[in-house]
């Protein structure tokens, strides 16, 4: 198995802190606030301005449906993996140009949603929209396969780490800045200055140099069926044989290599992918609504929840990255997982307590710190899991499993409530993360009886 998984320390802790300070980790934290500023700008900010313009409420809901972009990135993933572009290819490379062109697309979509009034054209302003969310997400495409190209797969949890703490400062000033903005200079001013603070991730993307990444031999040898299929289908049309040798190569070779390389052990790894995030997401949907009908008001919430939550994520996430540099990824995981799970119960012991500042910060405090090392550890996890001649394909398809079962069981989240109330809720909230917990030490057992077969025949 490789050496990442390794359980023993890997590093002092003096060098696992300090890889903090390589120029490559560091631009991931500009990296990832181009990748977090267009989120909130199609989502809930956007949903600020249409209400603020009395646009219908069904039309807002409607309006939701451009995230679905995110969802389905994996389509035309491989695109971005295996086509160069005309002219950025060769001046910026195949990663930095892909960045490059998706962040003109925010910037251009941002800019012409600020040129339009939602009253006036709100198909416009649909279609602008979809520009930018399109955009973004074909950037989180290009972007993920830079992060784990670019730098050794000990440091992933690092640059996780970085990128988780560049999203989220990202979100806030497309949220919490650009409703300020909406009210003191008006939206399409707001609009204006987010695309201007896109500038961040293409000045970035200019200074970065490209991963310097050669294919696998072993993915020459799987993509022989193409050559098989070009030289068997000479008699047939170019028109047809070139764009059937693309798909096998770009679409069917990223999920064979998958499951060659992890052979039996690739469909566990794919129901750990679709569980690990259940706890927290299914608790995440009623969170604001507990909050509420515990009697926080709205500042106590956005200060403690929004604010205070931040910088609890960003020290988990840190934290996260210095542990998967100092003891591999399969314990910080580990430990990721009971800690989302364990969280979800001190929620059930806050829904006893009631309206209480002092234990509604502790409770935050708990579970932002923990879905913080959770994040980190698990994105680490799924990067390793790439081979880098379909990094982007591959983990656009890992990302989008991530979040598929857990946000639909969450849509289940406020029958259960309705039903058993907030204590019984938080407490299924944690017990569905136990699969999570029990697959992570499934895997690990599974790697130390692989590291061990090998030590033996050695």
């Amino acid at each position: 198995m490789p050496s990442l998984f390794n359980l023993k320390p890997q590093t002092s802790w003096k060098d696992a802190v300090s890889v903090y300070l390589q120029p490559k980790v560091i631009s991931m934290l500009f990296l990832g606030f181009a990748a977090g500023l267009p989120f909130l700008l199609v989502f809930g900010t956007l949903s600020a301005w249409l209400t603020t313009e009395d646009i219908s409420r069904s039309v807002i809901g409607f309006f939701s449906w451009v995230g679905l972009t995110y969802s389905i990135k994996v389509l035309w993933a491989p695109v971005v993996d295996r086509t160069p572009l005309p002219f950025l290819d060769k001046w910026l490379g195949r990663r930095r140009g892909w960045m490059f062109l998706a962040q003109f697309g925010i910037v251009a979509g941002l800019v012409g949603m600020a040129g339009i009034s939602p009253s006036e054209n709100i198909t416009g302003m649909a279609l602008f929209a979809l520009v930018v969310a399109f955009s973004s997400a074909t950037q989180d495409v290009a972007l993920d396969a830079y992060r784990i190209e670019i730098i050794d797969k000990e440091y992933q949890g690092a640059m996780a780490a970085m990128y988780i703490g560049g999203y989220r400062l990202g979100l806030l000033v497309a949220g919490a800045g650009a409703l300020y903005l909406g009210k003191y200079m008006g939206w399409s001013m707001a609009y204006l200055i987010m695309a201007s603070c896109m500038l961040v991730g293409i000045i970035t993307v200019l200074m970065v140099r490209e991963p310097d990444v050669k294919n696998n031999t072993n993915v020459y040898e799987r993509e022989v069926k193409v050559i098989e299929y070009l030289e068997n289908s000479a008699h047939l049309p170019d028109l047809w044989r070139k764009p059937v040798a693309w798909f096998i190569g770009a679409v069917v070779c990223p999920f064979t290599d998958f499951f060659q390389r992890n052979g039996s052990m690739a469909l566990i790894i794919l129901l750990f992918i679709s569980v690990f995030r259940i706890s927290d997401i299914t608790m995440g949907v009623m969170a604001n609504a507990f909050y509420i009908d515990m009697g926080y008001d709205l500042a106590e919430i956005a200060n403690i929840t929004k604010f205070f939550g931040f910088f609890m994520t960003l020290f988990g996430a840190a934290l996260g990255g210095i542990l998967i540099v100092r003891f591999g990824i399969m314990r910080p995981l580990l430990l990721g997982a009971i800690l989302v799970a364990s969280t979800n119960l001190l929620f059930a012991l806050l829904a006893t307590v009631g309206h209480n500042i002092t234990m509604l910060a502790l409770v935050i405090s708990a579970d932002n710190l923990s879905g913080g090392i959770a994040t980190a550890a698990f994105i680490a996890y799924l990067s390793s899991l790439t081979n880098t001649s379909y990094t982007a394909t591959q983990y656009a398809l890992f990302s989008s499993l991530m979040t598929l079962v857990p946000k639909f069981l969450g849509g289940f989240s406020g029958t259960i409530v309705e039903g058993y109330g907030y204590f019984n809720f938080f407490i299924y909230a944690s017990v569905i993360g136990v699969p999570a917990i029990l697959l992570v030490l499934y895997l690990m057992q599974r790697m130390n009886a692989d590291k061990a077969a090998v030590q033996q025949k050695i």
